[in-house]
């Protein structure tokens, strides 16, 4: 089955066409800055190492697909013959708050339902709603599927998902923590389990380290607690959001400040976390070359970053009264080698010890970072969200 897979954002649309049974990738690509000028399209073909780039005026999503459609049904470089290859799309939906427990098809019900949790994720649910209506627009009858990030953690305990807020606020307003990156949580500790030889028990903390990053704790199978919440800026640090900080704290720097709810929020989400404590970029590699610079603004944020790490995993390792393996994912989690060792270096107490010599040489796939003695499996997972939504997408629109 080939399925097309779908991440629309607010300016971009990421796209896979790709074979859920086989994992081959036929063709993937980017089309960028949608309604604003100098927007283009990348277009690759894997198989045969060819690559374009396109530059077009797209003034809304339909011109991107349509560019998107052509390239890969093109006599000369395309994958397929004619769309009517394309026998599904699967879509990324950021927000299914409590409505959505799994991937579902999509119906005029379902956009409702997600349209209705457009105030959780205003910045993306209406992006993923138009990719929706887009490709229903240019490929009608195709079977729709939604996959949504917050989908994996709906199986966390009240205790683990709840504000301890009046619980009106929870009722009325559905305010509780969601969690996200749910897609690369799943397949990470999937993947793990896999690699465990598919054991009945297993206590996995995955470690989604990126510009937004997460960590969860995954028992048998199911999240059992995540560090983001109603929206993914609480947690950890990150490129340019805050993380977890005292909600006292946010009033007094907007009274003090003088700042409109929305510079606030903007404060939060695009000028703390690495960039905030560092001052020159939010960028993980350029933190860590002005560390060995001997920046101590850089120092400080690098070892800010560690430190959340090792909190949660050190929590979530509480809660699931121990660890079997922790995973590393994410642009962060698979190249920062460096940070790898100095978190698991500080969890000998669990008996978690990595091989630096591994540690330190840059390999593709899976990668085991432990020692052999090592009492807890340390891994590298590349994650494959696009590969998680296109085998949902598969099962849905085959189930009988």
């Amino acid at each position: 089955m080939k399925v097309l897979v779908i991440n629309c954002g607010s300016s971009s649309l990421k796209y896979q066409l790709m074979n859920p049974e086989t994992r081959e990738v036929y063709a993937k690509g980017l089309c960028e800055r949608i309604g604003i000028e100098g927007s283009k399209m990348e277009y690759e073909v894997p198989a045969r190492d060819y690559e374009i780039k396109v530059e077009k005026p797209m003034p809304t999503h339909k011109e991107a697909l349509e560019l998107v459609i052509n390239a890969i049904t093109d006599k000369e470089n395309g994958v397929i013959a004619s769309v009517e290859e394309v026998e599904a799309i699967g879509h990324r939906v950021v927000h299914g708050g409590e409505t959505f427990a799994k991937s579902v098809l999509i119906t005029d019900e379902v956009m409702k339902a997600i349209e209705a949790n457009n105030e959780l994720a205003p910045l993306h649910n209406p992006a993923n709603l138009m990719g929706v209506r887009t490709c229903m627009s240019l490929m009608p009858g195709k079977p729709n599927v939604a996959v949504f990030d917050t989908a994996f953690h709906q199986t966390m305990p009240a205790e683990a998902f709840m504000y301890a807020l009046p619980y009106e606020d929870y009722t009325e307003l559905k305010v509780r923590k969601y969690g996200f990156h749910g897609t690369s949580h799943l397949y990470v500790s999937e993947t793990m389990r896999e690699i465990m030889g598919n054991p009945e028990h297993s206590k996995i903390i995955v470690c989604h380290l990126g510009n937004g990053a997460s960590v969860s704790a995954v028992m048998d199978g199911k999240s059992v607690d995540t560090s983001m919440g109603l929206t993914p800026l609480q947690g950890l640090m990150m490129g340019t959001r805050c993380g977890d900080i005292d909600p006292a704290a946010v009033l007094f720097i907007k009274n003090k400040r003088g700042l409109t709810d929305r510079e606030m929020d903007n404060r939060l989400n695009k000028e703390s976390g690495i960039l905030g404590v560092f001052g020159k970029s939010s960028d993980c590699r350029d933190m860590e070359n002005a560390v060995d610079e001997g920046d101590a603004r850089a120092k400080l944020a690098e070892d800010m970053f560690i430190y959340r790490i090792k909190s949660y995993i050190g929590a979530y390792a509480a809660v699931m009264g121990g660890v079997d393996a922790i995973c590393f994912a994410g642009g962060i989690g698979e190249n920062a080698s460096g940070i790898r060792e100095r978190v698991i270096e500080s969890l000998g107490f669990i008996g978690a010890k990595i091989d630096k010599e591994v540690n330190s040489v840059r390999k593709k796939g899976n990668v085991k970072l432990s020692t052999d003695d090592s009492r807890v499996l340390v891994y590298k997972i590349p994650t494959n969200e696009e590969l998680v939504i296109a085998r949902d997408t598969y099962r849905i629109v085959t189930e009988k």
